[in-house]
Protein backbone atom coordinates (compact mmCIF):
# COMPACT_ATOMS: atom_id res chain seq x y z
CA UNK A 1 0.00 0.00 0.00
CA UNK A 2 1.36 3.33 -0.91
CA UNK A 3 1.12 6.66 1.08
CA UNK A 4 -2.10 7.93 -0.73
CA UNK A 5 -3.66 4.37 -0.05
CA UNK A 6 -2.91 4.51 3.84
CA UNK A 7 -4.24 7.95 3.54
CA UNK A 8 -7.57 7.06 1.84
CA UNK A 9 -8.19 4.07 4.38
CA UNK A 10 -7.27 6.12 7.30
CA UNK A 11 -9.90 8.82 6.02
CA UNK A 12 -12.69 6.41 5.61
CA UNK A 13 -12.04 4.85 9.17
CA UNK A 14 -11.77 8.15 10.98
CA UNK A 15 -15.22 9.63 9.45
CA UNK A 16 -16.45 12.94 10.45
CA UNK A 17 -16.07 12.36 13.92
CA UNK A 18 -13.44 10.10 15.25
CA UNK A 19 -13.29 10.97 18.73
CA UNK A 20 -9.98 11.84 18.00
CA UNK A 21 -10.49 15.49 19.74
CA UNK A 22 -6.99 16.15 18.81
CA UNK A 23 -4.29 16.39 15.91
CA UNK A 24 -1.96 13.21 15.20
CA UNK A 25 0.59 12.81 12.33
CA UNK A 26 1.64 9.35 10.78
CA UNK A 27 5.68 10.33 9.92
CA UNK A 28 6.95 8.09 7.22
CA UNK A 29 9.74 9.35 7.10
CA UNK A 30 10.87 9.89 3.48
CA UNK A 31 7.41 8.35 2.11
CA UNK A 32 5.36 11.45 3.71
CA UNK A 33 3.14 12.47 6.34
CA UNK A 34 -0.25 11.97 6.75
CA UNK A 35 -1.77 14.05 9.46
CA UNK A 36 -4.98 13.60 11.07
CA UNK A 37 -7.16 16.48 12.59
CA UNK A 38 -9.61 14.94 14.93
CA UNK A 39 -10.62 18.77 16.19
CA UNK A 40 -12.67 19.83 13.59
CA UNK A 41 -15.97 18.56 12.55
CA UNK A 42 -16.08 16.97 10.22
CA UNK A 43 -12.13 15.36 10.97
CA UNK A 44 -9.73 16.01 8.04
CA UNK A 45 -7.34 13.57 6.93
CA UNK A 46 -4.38 14.94 4.25
CA UNK A 47 -1.04 14.84 3.65
CA UNK A 48 0.31 18.02 5.02
CA UNK A 49 3.08 18.38 7.55
CA UNK A 50 1.77 20.40 10.13
CA UNK A 51 2.13 20.21 13.95
CA UNK A 52 0.63 17.95 16.03
CA UNK A 53 -0.48 17.14 19.46
CA UNK A 54 0.79 13.85 18.95
CA UNK A 55 3.51 12.32 15.97
CA UNK A 56 4.09 8.51 15.32
CA UNK A 57 7.00 7.80 13.55
CA UNK A 58 6.72 4.69 11.88
CA UNK A 59 7.43 3.39 8.10
CA UNK A 60 5.35 2.92 5.61
CA UNK A 61 5.01 -0.91 5.98
CA UNK A 62 4.53 -0.82 9.42
CA UNK A 63 1.38 1.68 8.81
CA UNK A 64 0.15 -0.59 6.28
CA UNK A 65 0.48 -3.59 8.59
CA UNK A 66 -1.59 -1.82 11.23
CA UNK A 67 -4.05 -0.54 8.89
CA UNK A 68 -4.62 -4.30 7.44
CA UNK A 69 -4.28 -5.96 10.98
CA UNK A 70 -1.10 -7.57 10.56
CA UNK A 71 0.17 -5.81 13.06
CA UNK A 72 -1.41 -4.14 16.47
CA UNK A 73 -0.55 -1.05 17.35
CA UNK A 74 0.77 -1.89 21.39
CA UNK A 75 2.71 -4.76 19.72
CA UNK A 76 4.01 -2.19 16.99
CA UNK A 77 5.28 0.20 20.02
CA UNK A 78 6.27 -2.79 22.61
CA UNK A 79 8.45 -3.90 19.64
CA UNK A 80 9.86 -0.67 18.42
CA UNK A 81 8.21 -0.24 15.20
CA UNK A 82 7.05 2.66 16.20
CA UNK A 83 8.02 5.97 18.09
CA UNK A 84 5.55 8.39 19.92
CA UNK A 85 5.92 11.78 20.53
CA UNK A 86 4.13 14.18 21.98
CA UNK A 87 0.43 13.16 24.25
CA UNK A 88 0.31 9.33 24.91
CA UNK A 89 -2.94 9.98 25.45
CA UNK A 90 -3.78 10.84 21.99
CA UNK A 91 -1.73 7.84 20.59
CA UNK A 92 -4.02 5.80 22.73
CA UNK A 93 -7.31 6.71 21.02
CA UNK A 94 -6.07 4.93 17.82
CA UNK A 95 -7.70 2.26 19.08
CA UNK A 96 -10.54 3.64 17.38
CA UNK A 97 -9.35 3.87 14.57
CA UNK A 98 -6.54 1.75 13.26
Amino acid sequence: MDLQACTETLRARVGEASGLGATLKFDCGDAGVVFIDGRSIPNTVSNEDRDAACTVGVTLEHLTAMLAGELEPATAFMTGKLRVQGDMSVALKLQRVL
